[in-house]
């Protein structure tokens, strides 16, 4: 009985081994695994960690400009010139307009349409340039009138929050000018448009932070 027994078991762990042989070996095939591709890449993701903190940059600027404007019971401060509000309108629109012009070459370069993508990103740095020289010429005439970083708290505030977003906007025509070169040669592409993204990226923040600044800054 104990042989019988002990060679029942014997034949059982033959009969399982052979099964794990048979479902290793010749089972039907398993499907094939998908991949799991990230939701951003690497540059996008970049950029918006970028992003992030230069809008933790202007918003202690913001805040700084807050605490003195509310504070203040005059503002501006007298004998202080006035900010053209005319003007400065007008180049608003300039840049915001820029936008439109930067998603355009983003279209063209989904297309990897080369000629229209170059014209495009090269009216975006043209309108970002003339918003540039417009807000420089406004600066030397504040300047000639007296409003300088030294002459008082609001001129400090107003030099510091404007040209900071200034020097980004002169970092984003570099961007763009980078972007256009890689255009020209032919290194973007309908399944290589990311440079073109990220550029738009940048760009839609500096055009979308203005709005605010001038609200702030010229009209409160």
């Amino acid at each position: 009985m104990a042989k019988s027994s002990a060679a029942r078991k014997l034949d059982e762990i033959e009969s399982l081994a052979q099964l794990k042989r048979v479902a290793f070996g010749g089972g039907p095939p398993t499907p094939p695994v998908r991949p799991n591709l990230p939701i951003l890449n690497n540059a996008r993701l970049a950029v918006i960690m970028l992003l992030a903190a230069e809008l933790m940059f202007f918003a202690g600027l913001i805040g700084a400009f807050l605490v003195f404007r509310l504070s203040a019971t005059v503002w501006p401060p007298p004998f202080q010139p006035r900010l053209p509000l005319g003007v400065t309108g007008v180049n608003s629109l300039i840049l915001l307009f820029s936008a439109l012009t930067m998603h355009w070459a983003v279209i063209a370069g989904r297309a990897a349409v080369t000629s229209t993508l170059v014209r495009q990103l090269t009216f975006t740095a043209l309108l970002g340039a003339l918003f540039l020289l417009i807000q420089g010429y406004e600066w030397v005439r504040l300047v000639h009138y007296g409003l300088t970083t030294s002459s008082s708290v609001y001129g400090g505030l107003f030099y510091t929050l404007i040209g900071a977003h200034g020097a980004h906007v002169f970092g984003g025509l570099i961007w763009l000018a980078i972007v256009c070169w890689q255009a020209k040669r032919g290194r973007i592409t309908k399944k290589n448009f990311v440079g073109v993204q990220t550029a738009r990226m940048y760009w839609t923040f500096v055009v979308a932070l203005w709005p605010v600044l001038y609200g702030l800054v010229y009209l409160y």
